[in-house]
């Protein structure tokens, strides 16, 4: 898996998409921003991009269970972010409720070792990644994985701070690499027509191209998990799956070469 490439989709207001229609277009890595709303006496939790979604975190993940059951060889990473509102308590019983509902599918962060056949012969199906101090106290969690971000509002400053981490070095373990383009407040205010969606289309064939330019595998500076707003509208997915081929077809003529 540390060589995988996957895609990323925020449940947000972002969301074109069902969570099971981007499970089968191929998203396999999900950016969950989670919070309690506040003033809610209820332990319901929602996905939150400036505003909350309609669908609870777990009436969310339910499907994503349901959809992995019908798929026993697929794997899905679950990043759970932000967590605002959330005191121990509610961590607590909201990562109690995650075990309940992925149980031995859950794989554990001492597995130092991935590949999709050791995840396969261990029924492992989802790796859960939890930003917050809380998921030192149970192993079944992974810890925060690393996300390159620009907040930048154009395509070149995002594919320049992210070619600038590229030569830094990757880290060690899954990181993302997002495609996320950023419109402050200034912006919007001077481009009261433009929205993150249209400003997205409009710097997508920059981003497009950069991204088939890229090299998959271990090098160091090669990408790990790649992901990016409005991914059904746009064939992110199609990209990303080509690299993934492009990386099957490298390692499959080293073979050769070894013989």
């Amino acid at each position: 898996m540390s060589d995988c490439h996957a895609l990323t989709f925020r449940v947000s207001s972002l969301q074109d998409k069902s969570i099971e229609e981007q499970l089968s277009m191929g998203i396999r890595y999900f950016d969950l921003r989670v919070a309690h709303k506040p003033s809610d006496s209820s332990s319901d939790l929602y996905f939150t991009h400036v505003i909350y979604t309609h669908l609870t975190v777990m009436e969310t993940l339910v499907s994503v269970a349901s959809w992995l059951k019908s798929h026993p060889k697929e794997v899905v990473i679950l990043a759970c972010s932000h967590l605002e509102g959330m005191d121990d308590a509610r961590h607590e019983s909201f990562i109690y409720s995650l075990k309940n509902l992925f149980g031995s599918k859950l794989c554990p962060r001492k597995e130092s070792v991935l590949t999709l056949r050791s995840l396969w012969a261990s029924g492992y199906q989802v790796i859960l990644s939890y930003d917050s101090q809380v998921a030192a106290r149970h192993e079944e969690l992974w810890l925060a994985i690393p996300y390159w971000w620009a907040n930048q509002q154009t395509a070149q400053g995002v594919i320049s701070y992210l070619d600038w981490n590229k030569e830094l070095g990757r880290p060690e373990g899954f990181f993302v690499s997002g495609l996320n383009l950023t419109a402050d407040r200034g912006y919007i205010a001077k481009n009261r027509k433009e929205s993150l969606r249209t400003l997205t289309y409009s710097n997508w064939d920059s981003l497009s191209k950069w991204v088939e330019e890229q090299i998959p595998g271990s090098d160091p500076k090669s990408l790990n998990i790649i992901a990016g707003d409005f991914v059904g509208p746009l064939p992110l997915c199609s990209q990303v799956i080509a690299l993934n081929h492009k990386l099957r077809r490298k390692n499959s003529s080293q073979i050769k070469k070894q013989y």
